[in-house]
């Protein structure tokens, strides 16, 4: 007889599915994992405050596993954007899109990995902190006294 798994091995392999799909969705390949779990935590909170999300959540993760043919995370990186395409309409995927693009580029370890140097306000701005320190972008065209 099967038994129920845990509530807390079913929160794992929730983690471990949205990091999976979290990695496929926003393909980053010098990121390690630690963004993507951090967020993939971010959602399954959001998932606990939120009972209609929930349910989609958990519904969408078995239908990942299902529109593959096998386990989302065992499938090629080709044949998971096939899968993802195939769900981009569904309030499950636009439900956890919306969700990593709030966390996942608001991570901080994401910002460092990106060469984002985090908001200036506390700093006193840009003006003297190298706003213009891209060398790869042309000149400023400023005219002083215009």
């Amino acid at each position: 007889m099967a038994t129920a798994a845990t509530p807390a091995a079913a929160e794992t392999t929730a983690v471990r599915a949205l990091t999976v799909m979290v990695r496929a969705m926003f393909p980053h390949p010098s990121f390690p994992d630690g963004p993507y779990e951090r967020c993939a935590e971010t959602i399954l909170g959001a998932a606990g405050e939120d009972v209609r999300f929930r349910t989609q959540l958990d519904q969408g993760l078995r239908d990942l596993d299902v529109a593959g043919g096998a386990p989302f995370a065992e499938l090629d990186d080709a044949k998971k954007l096939e899968v993802l395409r195939g769900m981009s309409s569904t309030e499950f995927f636009e439900g956890v899109r919306s969700r990593v693009i709030t966390s996942l580029y608001d991570d901080r370890e994401v910002w460092s990995l990106l060469g984002y140097e985090g908001p200036s306000y506390d700093q006193g701005g840009y003006a003297s902190r190298g706003f213009d320190d891209l060398d790869w972008l042309p000149a400023a065209r400023i005219e002083q006294g215009s």
